[in-house]
């Protein structure tokens, strides 16, 4: 007989902004000597997965940790055919400022999960540009237009698996560790929109309070009496119905295909585009990776292969 290690899955999972919790979960887990073999992502888990994978998680996390609101405004395009970000501008700073090497020349097992559009059909990409991928699978409905591929029209892989274990297995993994971001969302209460003042950050939501000053009737009825209680947003309300969807899915998927290790940051007050809060969400990825240590600590350890005749 001969020991071998077992093969590593790391599924990280969408939630938007959240998502830069995953880079402090990477750093527990490398820390504890776990080093995933496979790694596979939904929408921004597969942004940061796609990082990870090629060995670029330092430059990356140095970049997110110095986003500022008005850089993170600065990265977006905005019009209203297919969604209201193209996504060109952003995307095109992520070929600038990361290799946009071909899938399989990554330095892990890597895979993203994207939706196609007419059919609800669920897409493994695991071939071609990591930044193509990475951008179908992140292409929020409204807010991203879709992304076009040989597949079809893409959009966000969390419509059909936020947190993609089943990925991870039929790529290989013999155990699969999954960051589920979308655990403590339901009932979260919204913040009434404040839009940010020039010399500080914008509270959580205050996205919505730009979109109400363009032409798009967003943020608010306008001209409300004074007395009128307070109302969510339409992108508040958006918002909130993506993390029930994406609870419930998660909910159903992971039932179905459990992970061996979950681990759940707890990131509820947390606004869809929050993205400049990166060291607050990176701090709690770490902690919550850091609770899971005693399930984890086994997975390092090389199992007995069974004996060879």
């Amino acid at each position: 007989m001969h020991a071998s290690r077992p093969r590593i899955g790391l599924a990280l999972g969408s939630g938007s902004a959240r998502g830069w919790s995953h880079i402090g979960v990477i750093r527990v887990l490398e820390e504890a000597g776990i080093a995933p073999d496979i790694v596979c992502g939904t929408s921004i888990g597969a942004l940061v997965g796609a990082a990870y994978a090629d060995g670029q998680l330092e430059k990356f996390e140095a970049w997110v940790r110095g986003l500022t609101w008005q850089g993170v405004m600065g990265l977006l395009d905005f019009t209203v055919s297919g969604g209201l970000i193209p996504g060109e501008k952003l995307f095109s700073f992520l070929r600038s400022h990361l290799d946009d090497k071909s899938i399989d020349s990554l330095s892990k097992a890597y895979g993203a999960v994207a939706t196609e559009l007419t059919t609800g059909r669920e897409v493994w990409l695991r071939e071609g540009s990591v930044i193509d991928a990475v951008r179908a699978s992140a292409a929020l409905p409204g807010l991203f237009t879709p992304a076009r591929r040989a597949e079809g029209l893409l959009v966000d892989g969390a419509l059909v698996n936020p947190v993609p274990v089943s990925l991870c297995r039929a790529m290989g993994a013999d155990i699969v560790i999954a960051v589920d971001l979308n655990s403590d969302l339901i009932g979260r209460r919204f913040k009434p929109d404040v839009p940010p003042e020039a010399d500080e950050p914008p509270a959580p939501g205050a996205l919505a309070s730009m979109l109400s000053r363009l032409p798009l009737g967003w943020g608010g009825a306008r001209g409300a009496a004074p007395e009128a209680p307070d109302m969510p947003s339409i992108f508040d309300v958006l918002s909130m119905s993506l993390n029930i969807m994406q609870v419930r899915i998660t909910r159903s998927r992971l039932a179905g295909e459990p992970a061996d290790v979950l681990i759940r940051p707890r990131l509820a007050d947390f606004a869809l585009m929050d993205y400049h809060r990166a060291s607050i969400a990176i701090d709690e990825g770490e902690q919550a990776a850091r609770r899971a240590l005693p399930e984890l600590s086994d997975l390092a350890a090389p199992r007995q292969a069974d004996p060879v005749d």
